[in-house]
């Protein structure tokens, strides 16, 4: 095709009606979300709480009758206790067709009856942890290509909480805290499960103070957005880029693609580093935000 004609078609085709979207949907949880049990400091004292939010628009937004969740406690220290947590409070809920797929291994997650269980889910939620075991177990093997494969052809769920939801994005940090994040090296990054490309989701966001890390995350990928997820807080995504905000805290966006100027790329390891030009956006509850989309190069 003719340059002039793909110019012709850009115009009558915006990138938006080019580009398909999955049809599922992300439900990202900054972590401690309200399972009915005992409030958070944060919880108690704020006037738009409300008991068990994030988890029942998990369970409104499952499709079919007598749907399945497939609980993924791979994350966890102790799955077993984890999973049953997510169990009571499903069952509480009023969903009693639920499946704790236990993966320990690759191995697990390369089990054909594995992968026949996440064929068959409405909803998924994958547990807190460590999100460096989740990318290190599932990345690669056929039951994460399944649920993938799901998310982006059928009207599925995919939550996570904490490490969780840290793992669907692309870049994914996975380490930081040493300094919290302020010296070029503290803060370590590698390829999450890639659900959300060009978005990188951190969580217990203002309670640990993350923000530092995410700007430097942010200050060596400028070209993605940061998600800030702060505890009892999640963002519902739709369509792969609209995003609403869900819970009784804040989530922060951070966008580097106006970066001024940043000496991250000019100074050694261990030593502070400047950036200047990004812009932070503080959301509450109900809120929207859209991530930008590109066209990719080789369409």
């Amino acid at each position: 095709m003719a340059k002039k004609e793909k110019e012709e078609v850009k115009k009558q085709f915006p990138i938006e009606s080019r580009m398909p979207h999955p049809k599922g949907k992300l439900l990202a949880i900054g972590g401690r979300e309200d399972k009915g049990e005992e409030k958070s400091e944060l919880q108690s004292h704020s006037q738009d709480f409300i008991k068990e939010e994030i988890l029942k628009c998990f369970v409104d937004n499952l499709k079919g009758s007598n749907p399945l969740i497939v609980i993924i406690p791979t994350a966890a220290s102790e799955p077993e206790k984890t999973a049953n947590d997510y169990v009571k409070v499903f069952t509480h809920l009023g969903v009693t067709n639920l499946h704790v797929l236990d993966i320990r291994d690759r191995s697990d997650a390369m089990k054909p009856e594995n992968v026949e269980v996440i064929s068959k889910a409405a909803g998924v939620m994958i547990t807190g942890g460590d999100q460096l075991k989740l990318t290190a177990i599932l990345g690669g093997t056929p039951l994460l290509e399944k649920l993938k494969e799901r998310y982006t052809k059928e009207n599925i769920i995919v939550a996570g909480t904490s490490a969780g939801a840290a793992a669907l994005s692309t870049p994914m940090i996975y380490e930081g805290e040493m300094n919290k994040g302020m010296l070029k090296g503290d803060v370590r990054i590698t390829t999450g499960l890639e659900f959300l490309k060009n978005v990188a989701i951190d969580t217990h966001f203002i309670q640990r103070g993350r923000i530092v890390r995410m700007a430097q995350c942010i200050a060596t990928n400028p070209g993605c957005i940061g998600v800030g997820l702060e505890e009892d807080t999640a963002i519902l995504v739709t369509e792969g880029k609209k995003a609403e905000v869900i819970g009784t805290g804040l989530v922060t966006i951070v966008n580097g693609m106006n970066i001024t100027r940043s000496n991250i790329y000019e100074i050694t390891n261990q030593q502070p580093f400047t950036v200047c030009g990004l812009e932070v956006h503080l959301l509450s509850s109900k809120e929207t935000y859209v991530f930008p989309t590109f066209e990719q190069l080789h369409a």
